[in-house]
């Protein structure tokens, strides 16, 4: 059963690491992900840029509509997520509760769905 682990940043949290201290974080996060493979549970993972190289796109009313990043009204961003493939839910929660981003963000744990189920 595929579940998303995304990982919640505070917003700016990034440009509080020097380069050594945010390649360290990012080193971490390739072992766990590493170790996830090993255990054949990994189906992707990746980081994602900042939201200030971000932007939105709606079309409210049929009309396109874009919204470049930073967003102010943002408290957290998504920086990146694992997505991994495990019997039950109780498995994913296991998983992020091990996950290294739990010790400076938030890790939600989502399963996929089709969009029609809750």
């Amino acid at each position: 059963m595929p579940h998303m682990l995304l990982i919640h940043e505070p917003v700016g949290q990034r440009a509080t690491r020097s380069e050594t201290e945010g390649r360290a974080v990012y080193e971490r996060m390739l072992r766990w992900g590493e170790e996830l493979k090993s255990r054949g549970l990994l189906l992707a993972a990746e980081s994602l840029a900042s939201q200030e190289h971000a932007v939105r796109v709606s079309a409210p009313g049929g009309r396109p509509r874009l919204v470049d990043g930073p967003f102010a009204e943002a408290k957290e961003m998504v920086g990146g997520f694992f997505l991994v493939d495990v019997g039950t839910r109780e498995e994913a929660i296991a998983l992020a509760r091990g996950c290294p981003a739990a010790e400076w963000a938030t890790v939600e744990v989502r399963a996929l769905v089709p969009c029609f189920e809750r």
